[in-house]
């Protein structure tokens, strides 16, 4: 793996004809007012991904911050709603990760999002205190490992400093006190978003990609 020396960008603007390539089963929105094109992407299988997952990051950290919902309701709630992302990553990119021979970074994944769910739930029902104060921390830990372990099977360095960028916002925890969940979800979202807005950098072995 040879990251420093590479010339294409770490995140550059998608082109269409490049990823109709690239993916198949990629989603076009268009957004029109008045017969004007306010809007209009494309999203490959990763970037739908992309974009649940920052959904899902959102409505549980902004809910876990501002709702007067108990813990025990909302971990049943969002323990259910992960689980539900976990699936629909697994069958939105199934097909791709094949291609690419790296399916191991999808099990990669539904073990982590899996286990995240477990010690969570462990520290609500089970009042594991040290899980329950700190998971804030537990999830972009998670998410920053599962971001390097990623950014390093598929030679990405959008990918590895997206994974620094969690473990960056864990140092900065301590000094957002009474706002670490908005913390949390904002991160993880802004993250998601971006890349699933851009093309990010890839490069696959021959035998296992197209790239």
């Amino acid at each position: 793996m040879n990251l420093l020396n590479r010339t294409q960008p770490i995140l550059q603007s998608k082109q269409r004809e490049i990823y109709c390539q690239e993916f198949q089963g990629f989603l076009s929105l268009y957004l029109k007012i008045a017969g004007k094109t306010i809007y209009s992407g494309i999203y490959s299988c990763l970037d739908q991904v992309f974009v649940i997952w920052g959904l899902i990051s959102a409505a549980i950290f902004i809910t876990a911050q501002f709702s007067p919902i108990s813990w025990t309701t909302q971990a049943i709630i969002w323990s259910i709603l992960t689980l539900a992302g976990t699936l629909a990553m697994v069958i939105l990119t199934y097909f791709w990760v094949q291609v690419k021979q790296i399916q191991w970074i999808l099990y990669t994944w539904v073990i982590i999002m899996v286990g995240g769910v477990i010690l969570t739930d462990c520290g609500i029902f089970l009042g594991w205190v040290h899980i329950l104060a700190n998971l804030s921390h537990l999830w972009l830990g998670l998410c920053g490992l599962g971001y390097l372990i990623t950014g390093w099977g598929v030679n990405s360095r959008a990918l590895l400093l997206t994974g620094l960028l969690h473990f960056l916002g864990i140092a900065i925890l301590p000094y957002v006190i009474g706002w670490q969940f908005l913390a949390t979800g904002l991160i993880m979202l802004a993250s998601l978003l971006l890349l699933a807005e851009t093309r990010w950098d890839i490069d696959l072995p021959l035998s296992g990609a197209n790239s």
